[in-house]
C-alpha cells in the first residue's frame, strides 16, 4: 500500500513540472517554441517513468480486491 514514505514522488513531480515549466517559459520567449514542446515532451517521459511502478502497484491493488469475490 502506499505509506507516507512514497509521498516524496508528489513532490518530485511537482518540482520537475515547476522546472519544466520554467524552461518552456523561457524558450517561448525566445521565440524557440520547438525546444519549448520537446522539453515538455521529456518531462512528460520522465514523469510517466517515475510513475509506471505506482502504477503497475494500482493494478495490482485493484486485481486482488476483484479477485477475492
Amino acid at each position: 500500500m502506499f505509506n507516507l514514505s512514497e509521498a516524496g514522488i508528489i513532490f518530485k513531480i511537482a518540482s520537475i513540472a515547476i522546472i519544466i515549466s520554467v524552461f518552456f517559459t523561457f524558450l517561448k520567449q525566445a521565440g524557440r517554441d520547438e525546444y519549448a514542446y520537446m522539453i515538455v515532451l521529456a518531462g512528460l517521459a520522465v514523469v510517466l517513468t517515475m510513475t509506471i511502478p505506482y502504477i503497475l502497484e494500482l493494478f495490482q491493488a485493484v486485481e486482488r480486491v476483484f479477485s477475492m469475490y
